[in-house]
C-alpha cells in the first residue's frame, strides 16, 4: 500500500515507518523535524520511503500528498500534557485543525488509522477497568483536544482510533519523559526517586508493539474498521510504586521514596481492558521486563544527560 505518515519522524512515527518499509509498503514522511531529530536515517535506502521537511497543518502540501495514498497515520502531534499546556493554540492546531484537513481532503476509501491515548480515561473507578465503552473524562488540554480528535476520526468512514497506554522503549527519536523511561533513566542515573501520586495507575505498551498494532489493524482493516480499541499490555496495569519495584529487579541499588510533593496534570489513574484487540488477534511481544533491560542497555549509548537536558528544554 502507499502510505501517508505525518509525524513520521517521531518517537512512534520512526519505528512504524521502518516496520511499513520492511512490509514492503511505500511511504511518505511529512514532518517538521521540531527536534532536530536524524530518527529516519537508517530508512533511507528504501527506495519506498519519501521523506517532506514540512507542516501537517500546509493545505497545499497535504491536498498534493493525499491525492497519492491508499492510508493515513496522522501521527503529528504535540505530545503530553505539559508541552500542550505550554502551547495551547499549537496544540489546537496541530491535533484537531490539521486532522481536520486530512478529513476534510480525504477520500472516503483512504483509510485512516489514528493513535489517541489512554488519558482520555481520566481518573478511574477503583478496581473497575476501563473498556472502549468506558465514558471519556478527560482532564488535560491534551487528552480533551484527542478525544475530540478521536470523535472525528470515528465519525468518518473506514477509520480506526487506537487508544494507546503509556508508552516506552527505545526509538531512534528517543524520549526521555515517558514514565518507564524516565524512571529507568533516573534508575540507572541517579539510582534514587522521590515519587508523588505512588499510587496511581496506568497501563503501559512497548513502542515498537504499538507499531505492531498498527500494522495488525491494518492486515485486518475491514474485520475491524470503525472502532476504538485499547492498546496496551493486559499484565502491565501498575502504580509508580509497582514499577519502581519492577526496575528495581533489574537496578538492584535502585531507590525509592514517596513525596507529598507533585502533581499529574492528566490525573491519569485506572486500568485498562485491552480485551477487545486481543480478541482479534493482537498480541504485544514486548513485556515490561524486556523493555526496562532494552533501556538499561541504551542508557548506555546516548548521552542521557544532554538528552533530558534537551527535552526538558523543549517541553
Amino acid at each position: 500500500m502507499k502510505i501517508l505518515v505525518t509525524g513520521g519522524a517521531g518517537y512512534l512515527g520512526s519505528v512504524l515507518v521502518a516496520r511499513l518499509l520492511k512490509n514492503g509498503h511505500t511511504v511518505t514522511v511529512v514532518d517538521n523535524f521540531m527536534y532536530d531529530q536524524t530518527s529516519l536515517l537508517d530508512c533511507c535506502h528504501y527506495s519506498g520511503l519519501t521523506v517532506i521537511r514540512g507542516d501537517a497543518r500546509d493545505k497545499t502540501l497535504m491536498s498534493r500528498e493525499l491525492r497519492r495514498v491508499d492510508a493515513i497515520f496522522p501521527l503529528a502531534c504535540l505530545t503530553g500534557a505539559p508541552l500542550c499546556d505550554k502551547k495551547p493554540q499549537e496544540a489546537q492546531e496541530v491535533i484537531l485543525d490539521a486532522l481536520d484537513l486530512i478529513l476534510n481532503m480525504r477520500s472516503k476509501n483512504q483509510v485512516i488509522i489514528y493513535p489517541t491515548t489512554n488519558s482520555g480515561y481520566g481518573i478511574g473507578e477503583k478496581g473497575k477497568f476501563c473498556t472502549e465503552k468506558t465514558p471519556l473524562r478527560p482532564i488535560s488540554l491534551y487528552g480533551q483536544l484527542k478525544v475530540k480528535a478521536e470523535e472525528r476520526v470515528l465519525n468518518c468512514a473506514n477509520a480506526v482510533t487506537l487508544r494507546l497506554a503509556t508508552a516506552f522503549g527505545i526509538s531512534p527519536r528517543m524520549r526521555l519523559d515517558l514514565l518507564v523511561n524516565d524512571f529507568t533513566f533516573r534508575a540507572v542515573k541517579d539510582g534514587f526517586i522521590e515519587l508523588f501520586e505512588a499510587h496511581f495507575k496506568r497501563n503501559f505498551i512497548h513502542v515498537r508493539d504499538v507499531a505492531l498494532a498498527f500494522m495488525h489493524i491494518l492486515d485486518n482493516f475491514d474485520k475491524v474498521k470503525d472502532e476504538a480499541y485499547n492498546v496496551g499490555l493486559s499484565d502491565a496495569n501498575l502504580n509508580k510504586w509497582e514499577l519502581c519495584e519492577e526496575i528495581q529487579r533489574h537496578v538492584p541499588r535502585f531507590k525509592f521514596v514517596e513525596s507529598h510533593h507533585g502533581e499529574d496534570p492528566d490525573k491519569r489513574d485506572y486500568i485498562v481492558s485491552n480485551e477487545k484487540i486481543e480478541k482479534t488477534g493482537f498480541r504485544p511481544q514486548v513485556s515490561l521486563s524486556m523493555g526496562i533491560q532494552e533501556l538499561i542497555k541504551g542508557f548506555t549509548v546516548i548521552d542521557a544527560h544532554k538528552s533530558m537536558t534537551s527535552q526538558l528544554t523543549n517541553v
